[in-house]
């Protein structure tokens, strides 16, 4: 075991030292793929053709018509966001699809160097190296892979609010990052969260500012829309898609296909979210005890997964962050971190989740939701609970530690510098 252990050390010192020619070999490969394997980012459509809507008050009546199981793709996010995407409506779509992809591959590496900076806040070539290599890696865990191939937007607004985290030197940069992304889709509104368990009080302050003045300002240049959106469709989950889809790794997904739709009428949905709640909470507290910046980021993002009745499998690139700590956080070492990190790798390089949403597809009739597709349809589930678990059971004396702020003290945060 020893043996296989050091060996692995040795692949990933000689990976590490190559970093910028793993990145580049990861780009031409997945540029390749792409031009032999163009895929059809339905997304970023629904971004590009319903946005003009917003300004004649047609925005949420306009779909993109698909084919099954999700024949029609509204508009589901708020107005503010249709008012950002409305440029994109101007350029040719084969730009406006090559330029997505390329922003958002550099997202994918602000992402990767700003999780490593509130992991290990020091200055290092090792740092950069690492981003590099996680940067390499990413297009080809689903989550990130699939964001890529529908023209997802969660990847700039990871980099966003991961970016203003870990780079703003002020309270008003740190908290208008979180409040700006979450203006865009409202599930990165959990980054409140860690401005809250990290006493952040001013950026938590600025960040419902941030969310507030993006909501007037939608509300003045499309009432309509912002009246319809913000009284009856934000709590719609209809709108978004089927909860019962193994495309949703949720808990409520997961829990739907196992139980049947009527799980939240049962007492073992609310036992396993307060489960799941108590899990998240004890690793929080330990995290945050520990002045452990990026382990409570990862804990609030994953939790925020979990508890939202729809996560998509494309939400969740907040496994790159989670497998960065279980790979270099403080309990590296420890069996409960390596097993999550494995889970976390086998689960998203085999692209577990699309096989068995095309095996849901090929059912050829309706009835209870096939065993054989639940159980392991609930894999993001399990190794976020893993990685709670991994979180909280870290050791008594940690090797490294990130600075969490006092109370209104902003200068006591890190001050990462960028990297590249």
């Amino acid at each position: 075991m020893k043996a296989i252990l050091a060996r692995s050390r040795g692949i990933g010192e000689w990976l590490i030292a190559r970093a910028g020619w793993c990145l580049a070999g990861s780009l031409a490969l997945y540029a390749l793929t792409v031009v032999t394997h163009p895929s059809h980012p339905l997304d970023l459509r629904v971004y590009r053709e319903a946005s003009p809507h917003v300004l004649s008050g047609g925005l949420y009546d306009y779909v993109v018509r698909t084919g099954p199981p999700i024949p029609e793709l509204p508009f589901t996010y708020p107005p503010f966001a249709a008012l950002l995407f409305l440029p994109l409506a101007h350029l040719p779509w084969a730009v406006l699809v090559a330029l997505w992809q390329a922003v958002s591959l550099a997202a994918l590496l602000v992402i990767t160097v700003c999780a490593l900076r509130l992991l290990s806040p020091g200055p290092g070539a090792r740092v950069r190296d690492l981003a590099l290599l996680w940067a390499a890696a990413g297009p080809w865990l689903e989550p990130v892979r699939h964001t890529l191939d529908q023209g997802q937007v969660n990847l700039l607004l990871g980099a966003v609010a991961l970016g203003g985290l870990a780079l703003s030197r002020t309270a008003a940069g740190r908290g208008a990052a979180v409040g700006l992304a979450a203006s865009v889709k409202l599930t990165p509104a959990v980054g409140g969260l860690y401005l809250l368990a990290t006493r952040q009080w001013r950026a938590a302050a600025w960040a419902a500012a941030t969310g507030c003045a993006t909501v007037v300002l939608a509300w003045c240049v499309a009432p309509d829309a912002s009246a319809r959106y913000w009284s009856d469709l934000v709590t719609d989950t209809g709108r978004v898609g089927p909860v019962w889809s193994v495309r949703n790794q949720s808990l409520r997904g997961a829990l739907t296909r196992l139980l049947g739709p009527d799980v939240t009428d049962s007492a073992l949905w609310w036992a396993a979210l307060a489960l799941v709640t108590l899990t998240a909470a004890w690793a929080l507290h330990r995290r945050v005890r520990r002045r452990d910046l990026l382990g409570v980021l990862v804990t609030v993002e994953l939790y925020g997964l979990l508890v939202c009745p729809i996560s998509w499998s494309h939400h969740w690139i907040w496994c790159v962050p989670a497998m960065i700590w279980l790979a270099h956080g403080p309990g590296r070492r420890r069996p409960l971190c390596r097993i999550a990190l494995a889970l976390w790798a086998l689960v998203t390089v085999t692209r577990l989740v699309p096989l068995l949403i095309g095996a849901e597809d090929r059912r050829a009739h309706p009835g209870p939701y096939p065993e054989l597709l639940a159980w392991p349809g609930s894999v993001y589930a399990v190794c976020a609970v893993l990685t709670f678990l991994a979180l909280a059971l870290g050791p008594a004396q940690e090797e490294r530690r990130a600075g969490v702020p006092g109370p209104e003290r902003s200068r006591d945060l890190p001050h990462p510098r960028v990297l590249l």
